[in-house]
This record gives C-alpha cells, sequence and structure tokens, in this order.
C-alpha cells in the first residue's frame, strides 16, 4: 500500500503517494497527495531550530498576512506558497498546492532530436534564452512579446508584495518562477527559503546569473563579517530586473565579451561581482556581447546593435539604467519593485501589432518616431497612427503631463486607469475599475473611440459631449475630456505616420 496517511503539526489530516514522486530538488523529495492537489516536500536534512521557525512564520503569520486580507484571492495563483507542516518519524515536511496545468508543457520540442520537454514544468529558463525560444520550444508555447509584458507585469507584483509584507525571497531566478507566456502566467515558487531582514537569514546566497553583485564579491568572506553581504530586499531588486531584461530580449544583461581573468572561476567571480559591467553601458562599451562567438540560434537578440534595449521603451530604459548602471553597484539605488511594474505597465500602452503575419514577436513598442516599424522583423507601419499624450487635473482646472502615452491600435480597450490618474492597475483594483469604459476601432479610414460607459468625455475644441453609446473621429491635435473629476485626464491627439 503506497498511500500513507500522515498528520501535519495542526491536526490537518493528509494522505500522500509514496509511490508518486513529483520531483527532487537541491534541498526536498518531493511527492503527490493522494488527489493530486497538494504534494509534500520531505527535506532530506532536517532543518535547525531557527529554520523551523520560519517555517511556522511561512506557513503562519506571513502567509495570513497575503492571503487573509481582503483581496487575499489574487495572490493565490501567483505563489505556490506552503501550507502546512508535516513532522513523521524525525522527518519535516512542507505541504504546498500543486502548480496549475498551463504550467508543464503541453507540446512537446520543437526538435525531434531534442530531449522532448512535454509535461516538463515550465521553468523560467525555458522562456529566457533566444536559442530555446527559437530553436526549441513549440511556437504554441512561446506566446508573443506583449504576453511577456504581461507575465513580468505578475512577477514584479508578487515580488512587491513580499516586499511589503516585510520579506524577501532570497533566490529569485528563472528557477524558482514559473512562466507561462502564452497566457501571460507567472508563479514564484520555493517560498520555504523566504528571508526575513534582521530575523532570519537566508539559507541560500541565490543563483548564479542572478546574485547580486556585492554579494558576489563578498561570497568568500566568512558569516559574521561586517563586510559580507547576503540575500535581502534589495538583491531581490537585482534579480528582479535581470529576469525581466531577460524575458524581454533573451540574453544576460551583465555576460558580455569582457574577460578579467584567465581563471575560469576568478572571471566569473569578478565579472558577475566586483567588476560587473552592464553590457549595453553607454560609456564604457568593453563588454558588449559577442555576435560572433555565439551559435546561430542566439541571434539577432545577442547582438546589441541589432535589438538594443532602447526598443522595449523609454520606461523600462530608465528602469534598466538604475538597475545596471546607477544601482549596479549602489543597491541603494536600485529600482523599486513598483518601479518596473509601472514602467512595464506604461510599456503595454506603447506596444503596437506588427503588420507582418510571421513576424516572430507579434508586437513591438511605439519608438517615439514618426515612421514607426517593427525593430524585430523591420515592417512599417502603415497609415495614420493616433498617439494619445496623457494629461491630469491638479486642481484650478489645470492639466499637467502624466509622462504617459497611449498608442491606438484596432480594438484596444480605454480603463478606468487611461481614465484617472488616480486608479493604476494594480492587485487592488475593484471590480468595476477592472472594466473597459470605451474601445478604439479603425473603420471607414478613420479611427474611432467608442464611448462605452463614461458620462463626462467631451472634445474640448467644440465643446461638444460624446454621451456613453456614441463615438468620436480621432483627429491630430485633438483635446478630447475624458472625465472633468479630480485627477481626470485629458488626452491630446498626435498622428504618427502622416
Amino acid at each position: 500500500m503506497s498511500i500513507v496517511k500522515l498528520k501535519a503539526t495542526d491536526g490537518t489530516e493528509f494522505e500522500f503517494d509514496s509511490a508518486n514522486q513529483a520531483g527532487s530538488g537541491g534541498m526536498k523529495d518531493v511527492y503527490f497527495s493522494k488527489d493530486k492537489k497538494q504534494v509534500v516536500g520531505w527535506y532530506r536534512k532536517k532543518p535547525d531550530y531557527n529554520s523551523m521557525e520560519r517555517l511556522r512564520n511561512i506557513v503562519g503569520v506571513y502567509r495570513e498576512r497575503i492571503f487573509q486580507q481582503e483581496g487575499g484571492a489574487y495572490w493565490e495563483p501567483l505563489f505556490c506558497w506552503p501550507t502546512h507542516i508535516i513532522e513523521d518519524q524525525g522527518h519535516i515536511g512542507i505541504v504546498m498546492p500543486t502548480y496549475k496545468s498551463h504550467f508543464f508543457f503541453q507540446y512537446g520540442s520543437k526538435n525531434d532530436d531534442f530531449l522532448s520537454i512535454k509535461g516538463k514544468e515550465k521553468e523560467g529558463k525555458w522562456f529566457a534564452s533566444a536559442n530555446h525560444q527559437q530553436k526549441h520550444l513549440d511556437p504554441r508555447e512561446r506566446g508573443n512579446w506583449l504576453s511577456y509584458f504581461t507575465t513580468c507585469i505578475k512577477i514584479a507584483r508578487s515580488v512587491g508584495r513580499l516586499h511589503m509584507a516585510g520579506l524577501a525571497h532570497s533566490d529569485l531566478s528563472y528557477k524558482n518562477v514559473l512562466v507561462d507566456p502564452a497566457g501571460g502566467n507567472a508563479c514564484i515558487i520555493d517560498i520555504d527559503t523566504l528571508v526575513v531582514p534582521g530575523r532570519y537569514p537566508p539559507d541560500v546566497v541565490g543563483t548564479p546569473d542572478f546574485i547580486a553583485p556585492e554579494v558576489m564579491a563578498t561570497l568568500k568572506l566568512p558569516v559574521g563579517d561586517p563586510k559580507k553581504h547576503l540575500p535581502r530586499i534589495e538583491t531581490d531588486r537585482h534579480a528582479l530586473a535581470v529576469l525581466v531584461y531577460m524575458y524581454l530580449l533573451y540574453r544576460h544583461p551583465l555576460r558580455g565579451r569582457k574577460i578579467h581573468d584567465a581563471d575560469p572561476q576568478k572571471d566569473e567571480e569578478l565579472g558577475m561581482g566586483e567588476k560587473a559591467l552592464f553590457i549595453e553601458h553607454p560609456t564604457d562599451s568593453s563588454n558588449r556581447s559577442d555576435p560572433a562567438s555565439v551559435k546561430p540560434g542566439f541571434l539577432p537578440f545577442a547582438d546589441t546593435s541589432k535589438i538594443p534595449y532602447t526598443v522595449c521603451g523609454p520606461y523600462l530604459k530608465e528602469v534598466f539604467d538604475k538597475a545596471f548602471i546607477t544601482g549596479l553597484h549602489s543597491p541603494d539605488q536600485r529600482p523599486t519593485v513598483q518601479d518596473m511594474e509601472t514602467a512595464l505597465v506604461k510599456t503595454v500602452d506603447l506596444a503596437q501589432p506588427c503588420a507582418n503575419p510571421n513576424c516572430d514577436q507579434k508586437w513591438f513598442v511605439f519608438d517615439n518616431s514618426n515612421k514607426p516599424r517593427c525593430p524585430f522583423c523591420g515592417t512599417a507601419f502603415v497609415g495614420p497612427l493616433p498617439v494619445l499624450n496623457l494629461y491630469s487635473s491638479r486642481g484650478g482646472g489645470k492639466f499637467l503631463p502624466d509622462n504617459h502615452r497611449l498608442m491606438v491600435y484596432s480594438n484596444q480597450y480605454l480603463y478606468p486607469w487611461h481614465v484617472s490618474r488616480l486608479v493604476f492597475p494594480s492587485a487592488r483594483l475593484t471590480e468595476a475599475q477592472r472594466k473597459p469604459v470605451g474601445y478604439f476601432v479603425f473603420h471607414g479610414g478613420k479611427w474611432l473611440l467608442v464611448n462605452q460607459t463614461l458620462p463626462g468625455l467631451k472634445d474640448v475644441g467644440t465643446g461638444e459631449a460624446i454621451l456613453p453609446g456614441n463615438r468620436v473621429e480621432l483627429q491630430n491635435d485633438q483635446k478630447l475630456l475624458l472625465s472633468p473629476e479630480e485627477g481626470g485626464r485629458l488626452v491630446h491627439i498626435q498622428m504618427a505616420n502622416v
């Protein structure tokens, strides 16, 4: 009989199948429950007193802070959070929900001569490499460039929720984030190693490629040395920036051509630590990537001259500059998780579908030029393109620029966060705030905004009110008032590509 009945420390009963192993990691062996709705991860080495106290808090007070608050249900699909601790015959295990089905590959590898990945977990590393993307992943698993932004927003939002609770992941990497770009989904895993700065130190220093430079530079210092840096919220910020950069550009921001030492290990320690240098640093090109030294599957993304990070738009460029230039060796100057989420959300509003049906990325970010074209396949946009510059009321009838633009494409929705500066598309949105209030359509050679529910929509130039159910043609230099309320927005329309 392989079904084992066990009680968690709080008395909850579980049935696990000792013959049905779900997987094995660096610290645990994982088995399915009888109904496969949970798994139990048995630690190979019994956790010490401090680790046990941390586990009890993770399944207790820290879990309650996130899931037992208003809106807590929003976070359930974004974390694989341990729910119970099991002690049996001197062994310690944690109970966790099983991963959702969309986090397992539905299709096999694109190439029959490559190890099949069908049924395997969608570790983030599969989606952070141009070679994996282009050579091995079935196109139905890849999603498109816009869906990667959605995935990155969810990752940033989840990490931000940990930080708000006073927690740090400590090992944020593509090994500990499951992603499903085709569906725009993400899930943070390995929650049992969370760090509480000043209370529970990290069990690990991180995963290569994602360890912050100050941690890498002091790896060999003994624990307790005041100069030694350990994982914390600031190192999560570095790891998140690396993740987002890799998911959008399929290359690592610090791995370039520069060699610091003939010894490979020493070179790694320097290149990712004390001497770390952004491969797209504007004034020091010594660590640029070398496209001639990589396999064809990594191109064109390995060539920063062909696909520079500026293709991600101005908001993400600013965040990447803070992460990999200003804050690379100054942790206190790194962009916050909120900075990253805001930049991603605003960049989504600059996204345009590529007119080329065979373009691998399908979408691109508007580059503020008057003749936009897709940077991935070179296809130019044909016809007029409305650009909506957003201004918001700040009292006294004054409207100030929000440094936020909305690009228009046919059948694109207008949402409450476009209408008011006081609404931001976060986890705290109400059900009403998640519903569109209008949409754009290209019809009869004209761009139209169809008003669904906005009571105060008005053409400022003509003074005409556009009531719900009516539409207005978008024209160059036109001003539309979306909402007369405090924080409400006015848009100034510019026509590109004319």
